[in-house]
Order: structure tokens, then sequence, then C-alpha cells
């Protein structure tokens, strides 16, 4: 089990937060991906009943699910009363989906200035490269899984998983992390020096601001856009890197 998971159950780390921008698209979503239930929960204790079958685990609480829907609508309310959507595949998993569909409305109610309405993960996933819509979207609540999933898709569209930060929040602690973990395969293929440091960098911003020191997260957001802007790592061995990267922001910061 990765060392990320284990602190996010250890440390009740509930909400996994992960803003995405693209200004040029007019698009400014944040993300609510519930982060210690779910698919996730029992991590690999599953059950292989015989050679032939297997099965896996799906848990939702009440308290899991309330937690992180006030936590979102909180977030909306206090950034000017965004749209909120949650996404669910509730028309399937009835019993899991079902009851994380509703108890987020059930917490809406407390919210009546806020618009909420809810999509099917697999419509979501097309609304995100949907130009038509997509920058209506404002807040999302999501299950674990879901949540995993489709904060890829979106940090993809901003330039790659290599550009975003996330943050691990809970009722006490708080962890901040690259959504892409450690680029392992990156360094299996011996390219490791072509990683793009944007993604812990955007998690230092995110820390930054969670602990007040808002002046000195906006300094170097600011750096980090204009080297988002002016250097290319596509990760895939060709472009600028890390250490570019290092060297434009260290000269700029």
């Amino acid at each position: 089990e990765s060392a990320n998971v284990t602190l996010r159950r250890e440390l009740d780390l509930f909400a996994n937060v992960r803003p995405v921008v693209i200004p040029e698209k007019n698009i400014d979503w944040i993300f609510y991906r519930e982060n210690t239930e779910g698919e996730y929960a029992l991590g690999s204790r599953g059950v292989e009943i015989n050679d032939d079958i297997s099965i896996d685990f799906k848990v939702t609480t009440t308290i899991g699910t309330t937690r992180l829907a006030k936590a979102a609508f909180e977030y909306a309310k206090n950034n000017g009363n965004k749209n909120v959507s949650i996404v669910t595949k509730a028309n399937i998993m009835k019993k899991t989906d079902g009851k994380f569909l509703s108890l987020c409305y059930d917490v809406a109610k407390d919210y009546p200035q806020i618009k909420t309405d809810d999509w099917y993960v697999d419509i979501m996933a097309a609304n995100l490269v949907n130009d038509q819509i997509n920058s209506n979207f404002n807040v999302f609540i999501l299950p674990n899984l879901y949540g995993d999933i489709i904060t890829d898709e979106a940090a993809q569209l901003q330039g790659g998983v290599g550009t975003a930060g996330s943050a691990n929040i809970g009722g006490r602690y708080a962890m901040f992390e690259a959504i892409h973990g450690s680029a392992p395969r990156m360094v299996e293929d011996g390219i490791a020096e072509y990683a793009n440091p944007a993604s812990i960098n955007r998690a230092a911003v995110m820390m930054l601001r969670h602990i007040g020191f808002t002046d000195q997260a906006a300094a170097l957001e600011k750096v980090l856009d204009e080297a988002q802007d002016a250097l290319s790592l596509p990760g895939d061995g060709t472009g600028n890197t890390a250490k570019d990267f290092t060297e434009f922001v260290l000269q700029r910061i």
C-alpha cells in the first residue's frame, strides 16, 4: 500500500482537494474527492472466492460523505457561492453512490443560495472536454475512485498531471502532495531528470495558503504560471528538464 493512502487513513484526511485552472478557457475548477472510503476503504483486502471469481468492496458512510459535502459547500459559499456538482454513478451503484448522492443533497439544503446539480461520472468525463459547457462548472464533489480518475483528466487538460497540486485535509491534520506520486515510470525509463516539478510546487502553494502565508503563496504561484507558459516538460524525455524548471523559478521568485 502506498504511503499516501496509509497517511490519509491513519490521519483521517477525509478530503482530497485538487484545483485546476485554465484561464484562457475561463476554467476555474476545484474538486473535493472523498479520501478514505469508497473502493479504497479496505485497500487490497478483497476476497478471492476461487480461481474464477474475486470480490472487492466499496464503502459509503454517512459521516464520511456528509463532512466532505460540508467542506465543499463551505468552500463554494466562501468563494462567491460557486456552483456545486455532485458526481456519482448512482443509477447503477444504488446502495453506495445512491447514498452518497442523497447525503450531498441533504447538505445542499443548508446552502439554498448555491446552485447544485448532479451528473453521472461517465457524462462528467465527457463534459470536462466539452468547451461549450466546461467553464460552467466550479466545485465538484466525488466519491474516492471517481475523484481519482476525474481529477487526473482535469489536470491533463491544464497541461498534464505534472502541473497540478493536491491537498489532503482532515479535522486536525493536512498533507500536501503532487497528484502523480513519485513518477516511478520515468525513473524506470531513465528519464527522471525530465519529470515536471510543478505539481509538488503547486502543492507547496496550497500548503502556504493553508498555514496563512498567502503573499508567499501568491508569489510562488505567479512564477509557476510563468514557468508553465515558458517551458515544455511533456514527460517523455524531451523538452526542458527539472533543472531548467528549478533555475527558471529561482531566478524569478
